[in-house]
């Protein structure tokens, strides 16, 4: 196990900037994520702290100590990638077991012609065996240590790739998108079978997805990154209860977040769609803002407008989208076709809208989400400042 740190890792292709400059402390045993839109860094992030890539500016240190100058395989890491890079041509067995065979085994003991002649080649071979045989225990597979990766499912291809991981008994787990290229019940499957073996090792993890759901169901902290910088940093429940920017709560939470169209008036208040609410802001009269509120903060309206601290408006029902157990609704506002909201709700209310019917739909306006013009989070007057750690937007 060990501490991770990342100051200041700069990195550009050419005249791209890839990376502007992350700075990053994650806690021995901890499963941090880096999540984010295609394109946004997170790849090359965990290439530089593995020592695939070089960054141009900044250090990596790895249980307290710099490794800027140490080569992928001494620095104590292992590298779980979104192909596998599984040997087709080796079994289960020797798949798991090919760190070690390299680290273990001089170049002269590993030649097939002189492999059979050396004592202490089987000597060690025994001790290799054992090792495979403890991480096979673990990952379910030692029933298939003598198959060949193209007999084995995507999901067991997987686990072959953690064991062979797992067997050098690294201080660091780094995890490039390794469940993208499996069916979504697989997904699922693996998703609970990761968050056990870190549970059960207690080794640093770093993964990385641009899925949203790996992130949230598997993660101790969550690093958001969009255009080369980490946007938010925090628990998946601060990233989805207080998003520290309007691209944050866009990216995380599905269906995706609804946002309406408010405005400042007098004193500070906000209004939407031509109604006052409660909520207040310290921007000027005039100023636009953006109001989010989560599908399942939706609700058909009861009682008048404004009554017990909630906001209502008109919708025309367009869609139902059933799930088994909920359903999502697709609105569009009443007279303003370009609103579009979703409501997570009950089978039991959907059964009783029509597609076309004009409903009221209402909020408890302590659930808004507020952002400015440019994108940053607004705390109403009298809330209290949002936690988690958050890094400015950058142009």
């Amino acid at each position: 196990m060990a501490k991770v740190t990342l100051s200041s890792i700069a990195k550009s292709f050419g005249p791209t900037k890839v990376l502007g400059g992350i700075d990053l402390d994650i806690a021995d045993g901890e499963f941090l994520t880096l999540v984010g839109p295609s394109g946004c860094g997170k790849s090359t992030l965990i290439r530089i702290i593995a020592g695939l890539e070089h960054q141009d500016g900044g250090s990596v240190a790895i249980g307290g100590s710099r490794v800027d100058q140490l080569r992928p395989h001494e620095r104590r890491v292992a590298m779980v990638f979104q192909s596998y890079a599984l040997y087709p041509h080796m079994s289960v067995g020797a798949n798991i077991a090919l760190p070690l065979t390299m680290s273990r085994l001089s170049l002269w003991q590993r030649l097939p012609l002189l492999r059979q002649l050396s004592r202490r080649r089987r000597s060690v071979m025994r001790g290799i065996e054992a090792d495979v045989a403890a991480v096979a225990a673990q990952l379910q597979l030692d029933h298939l240590l003598d198959r060949k990766p193209a007999q084995l499912s995507g999901g067991q291809r997987q686990r072959v790739a953690l064991g062979r991981a797992m067997v050098r008994n690294p201080d660091v787990f780094l995890m490039d998108e390794p469940l993208s290229n499996l069916d979504a019940k697989l997904r699922v499957h693996m998703r609970t079978e990761l968050a056990e073996l870190h549970k059960r090792l207690g080794t640093t993890f770093i993964y990385v997805t641009h899925d949203q759901v790996e992130a949230m169901t598997m993660s101790d902290r969550v690093a958001m990154m969009d255009a080369g910088a980490v946007l938010q940093l925090g628990t998946p429940s601060e990233l989805y209860e207080k998003p520290a920017s309007l691209k944050v709560a866009q990216f995380i939470g599905s269906p995706a977040i609804n946002l309406l169209p408010a405005t400042v008036i007098g004193g500070g208040r906000l209004e939407l769609f031509g109604r006052p609410l409660a909520l207040a802001v310290p921007l000027p009269q005039g100023q636009a803002v953006a109001l989010g509120i989560r599908s399942e903060a939706l609700s058909l309206a009861q009682g008048e407008p404004g009554e017990g601290g909630r906001a209502s408006f008109s919708a025309r029902l367009r869609r139902k989208e059933n799930l088994g157990a909920e359903y999502i609704l697709h609105f569009d506002h009443a007279g303003h076709d370009a609103v579009n909201v979703t409501m997570r709700t009950s089978p039991a209310v959907a059964a009783g809208l029509h597609e076309t019917a004009v409903v009221t739909l209402g909020f408890d306006e302590a659930a808004a989400h507020l952002f400015a013009a440019d994108g940053h989070r607004i705390e109403p007057r009298g809330h209290g400042v949002m936690t988690g750690s958050v890094v400015p937007l950058r142009a």
